[in-house]
Order: C-alpha cells, then sequence, then structure tokens
C-alpha cells in the first residue's frame, strides 16, 4: 500500500505526543497490519486479535442499538489498550501504560484514527482499477432440431 509509509509517520507522530504509549498498529478490518510501532508485541496477532475484538464489538453495538463503532477500550493490570475506529476498512489500536491520561489517549486516538482513516482511503482510491477481463465472444445462439422418433426393433429369427 501506498499509505503504508505516511501511516507509520503518523503512529511515530502519536507516539511522541503521548509519550505513555507503549505501541501502536493500525491494521485492517479483517486483521491484516498497515503499519506498526509495536516493540516487545508480535504484531500479526495483535492485529488478528484486534479484527476478532472488532467485531464483537460491532455485534455488541448493533444488538444494543449503540449505532456505527467508534472505540473501544479495555483496561488491564498493567495499562490501557484502545481500539478506535480509522475510516471504514481500518482501525486504530493503541498500547498504553497505567499512568496514561485517558481522556488524551482518547483525544490523540481518535484524531490519529481519522487521520490514518483518511490516508487508507485516498491511497485505495489512488490505486487503478483492476484491468477488465476481455469480453467474451458471445456464443452463436443454438436452434433446437426436432428429433425423430426412436424406433424399436425385435430381433427376427430367435428362439427362447
Amino acid at each position: 500500500m501506498a499509505a503504508e509509509a505516511e501511516v507509520r509517520d503518523e503512529l511515530h507522530r502519536l507516539r511522541a505526543r503521548v509519550p505513555q504509549l507503549t505501541g501502536a498498529l493500525a491494521a485492517s478490518v479483517d486483521g491484516l497490519v498497515l503499519a506498526q510501532d509495536t516493540p516487545g508485541v508480535e504484531p500479526e496477532g495483535l492485529a488478528a486479535l484486534t479484527a476478532a475484538a472488532l467485531g464483537v464489538a460491532l455485534r455488541m453495538a448493533d444488538a444494543t442499538d449503540r449505532g456505527d463503532f467508534r472505540e473501544l477500550l479495555l483496561r488491564g493490570e498493567h495499562g490501557y489498550l484502545a481500539t478506535y475506529a480509522a475510516g471504514p476498512s481500518a482501525v486504530l489500536t493503541l498500547l498504553a501504560g497505567d499512568r496514561a491520561n485517558v481522556g488524551r489517549l482518547h483525544l490523540e486516538g481518535r484524531r490519529a484514527g481519522t487521520r490514518i482513516g483518511e490516508l487508507v482511503e485516498a491511497a485505495a482510491e489512488a490505486q487503478p482499477a483492476p484491468a477488465a477481463r476481455p469480453a467474451l465472444k458471445p456464443a452463436a445462439p443454438r436452434t433446437r432440431t426436432a428429433r425423430t422418433a426412436r424406433t424399436i426393433t425385435e430381433p427376427t429369427g430367435e428362439s427362447r
């Protein structure tokens, strides 16, 4: 993807703005890593788990009539994991220490998610459409001819 370097730069800028961040990952909604800055965390696994969590969050929001997915916050014993919508085809996942300012995390995460969504969508629009497959020559129309009735003849001259 052409936007990969720009998305990675956005992740680095985000980590510079929020010093309590310990990792940042942008992934497609189906769990493929777009860009990452996650030292000590396996990015492919985190992207896959993010996609799974997104699926559950979407179903929960739908079941409770809460509207479109915006964000998901998980607080663990050692810190926070926050996932933000990044346009219709990507998500941003942030890892933060337990002393992180959650308000600042949300503010910067939402902004970065919006920016990453714009970058991903612009890259998708800039990619050329797949080459059209050449049209097949239409088959000649088939005509039906009347079938002649089959006649069954009994063998003659045989005795049983």
